[in-house]
C-alpha cells in the first residue's frame, strides 16, 4: 500500500489500518505474515503515539490503563472497538486529545515544581544567605577538615567561578574517581565562562592517566602549563577566594586536600596568592604533548635551533645564515610558538624532547 503522497506505508501504518478494518481480531491473527520482532516494533510505535490501548482481556482481571479508563465494557476509546485480547485501535482525534491532556498535566506539574523551587530560592536568599555572609565577613581564614567537606568546598568553588579559576597541582591522585571528579568540577567552571589555568609538574604528564586527563581539559578550553617543580597546591577563584593546604596537613600534592585546607577570603590575601600563581605561570611552559598541530620545521628552522642550542646570538645566527637579524627574530618567534615554549631556552629543550635536534 502507498500513502496519498505516493510513499510506501510503514509497518505501523499498515497495522493500524488492519486493526481499524478488523477491530475484533488480535494483531497476531490479522494474517500479516510478520515475525514477532516486526509486529512488536509496529505495535510499539502505535502505543507510543497513543493509537492503541490494551484491551480488557489483554490487561487481565481488575487492571486498568491510563488511557480510556472508565468506558464501558466492549467499548474502545471512541467506539472503534476492543477485542478479546491484545490491543484496540484508537482514533487519531482521541490520541491527539489524550496527548494534549497529558502535556497539560506535565506542564502543570512543571509549573508547580518551578513555583516550589522559586519559593525555596527566596527562603535561601532571605533567610540563609545573610547568615553565610555574616559568617564569611567574620572569618577571613577558615580551616576545613574532612574529605566530604573539602569535596563540597571544591564543588561550590567551581560552581561559583565566573571570571577565572587558577590552580597549582604539584601532585595528582591517579585514581579514576579522583580524576573524574576533578574533570567534572573544572568543566563546571568552564561552562560558566570562567578562564581556567592550571600548572602541573612536567614529570606528572609522563603518566598516561594524567596526560589523558589534561588533554581532556585542554579540549574543553582550559589552558595548561608545566613546571619543573611546584612548592604547594593552591586554588584561586575570581580573586575572591583562595584555597591552600593547611599547615601540617601533609606533603605536597592533592593528598592533603583530603585532610585539611585553609579557605582565604580576605581580598588582600587572595590577591597575594594570585600573584604567587602568576609568578609560576610566567615561568611555566605549554607542554609539547598538548600541541595538536606542531609547527612543521623547515631546514632553516632546524638550522636556527642548532645555532640557538650552540649559544649563538641573533646577530651571529644572522651572519651564519646570511639573513637579517629581523628574519632571525621572526624564525625564533615561530619556533617558540610552535613548540609551546616561553623562551628560547625552552624552545631548545622542547625540540630536544621531540627529537628535532
Amino acid at each position: 500500500m502507498e500513502s496519498p503522497d505516493g510513499r510506501p506505508d510503514s509497518d505501523a501504518t499498515l497495522l493500524y489500518a488492519r486493526l481499524l478494518a478488523e477491530p475484533g481480531r488480535p494483531a497476531v491473527a490479522l494474517g500479516l505474515g510478520w515475525d514477532e520482532s516486526r509486529l512488536a516494533a509496529a505495535t510499539g510505535e502505535l502505543l507510543a503515539l497513543g493509537l492503541l490501548q490494551p484491551t480488557a482481556g489483554g490487561r487481565g482481571a481488575g487492571q486498568e490503563t491510563g488511557r480510556g479508563a472508565g468506558r464501558g465494557p466492549g467499548q474502545g476509546a471512541d467506539g472503534v472497538g476492543d477485542h478479546a485480547a491484545g490491543h484496540a485501535a484508537v482514533s487519531v482525534d482521541t490520541a491527539v486529545r489524550q496527548l494534549l491532556l497529558d502535556a497539560d498535566q506535565q506542564v502543570g506539574a512543571l509549573v508547580t515544581a518551578l513555583r516550589r523551587a522559586r519559593d525555596s530560592v527566596d527562603r535561601l536568599h532571605t533567610g540563609y544567605l545573610p547568615v553565610q555572609h555574616r559568617h564569611h565577613a567574620g572569618t577571613a581564614l577558615e580551616l576545613v577538615r574532612g574529605a566530604d567537606r573539602i569535596a563540597a568546598l571544591l564543588e561550590d568553588a567551581a560552581r561559583g567561578a565566573r571570571t577565572e579559576a587558577l590552580s597549582l597541582r604539584p601532585g595528582q591522585d591517579l585514581s579514576g574517581p579522583a580524576l573524574a571528579g576533578k574533570l567534572a568540577r573544572e568543566r563546571l567552571a568552564l561552562a560558566h565562562g570562567a578562564a581556567l589555568r592550571t600548572i602541573y609538574p612536567a614529570a606528572a604528564l609522563r603518566r598516561p592517566a594524567v596526560l589523558a586527563h589534561v588533554r581532556e581539559l585542554t579540549g574543553a578550553g582550559a589552558r595548561i602549563r608545566a613546571a619543573h617543580s611546584l612548592p604547594l597546591w593552591l586554588i584561586v577563584v575570581d580573586a575572591r577566594l583562595a584555597i591552600l593546604p593547611a599547615p601540617g596537613a601533609g606533603p605536597d600534592g592533592d593528598a592533603p586536600v583530603a585532610e585539611a585546607a585553609v579557605v582565604v577570603r580576605e581580598p588582600a590575601l587572595v590577591a597575594l596568592v594570585a600573584e604567587l600563581f602568576e609568578y609560576f605561570w610566567s615561568a611555566a611552559w605549554t607542554p609539547p604533548e598538548l600541541l595538536s598541530d606542531p609547527t612543521e620545521m623547515t631546514d632553516r628552522h632546524l638550522e636556527v635551533l642548532r645555532l640557538l642550542a650552540a649559544g649563538r646570538t641573533d646577530a651571529a645566527i644572522a651572519r651564519k645564515l646570511e639573513v637579517s637579524e629581523r628574519t632571525v627574530r621572526r624564525l625564533v618567534a615561530e619556533l617558540t610558538a610552535g613548540l609551546g615554549a616561553e623562551s628560547r631556552f625552552q624552545a631548545g629543550v622542547h625540540a630536544a624532547r621531540l627529537g628535532r635536534i
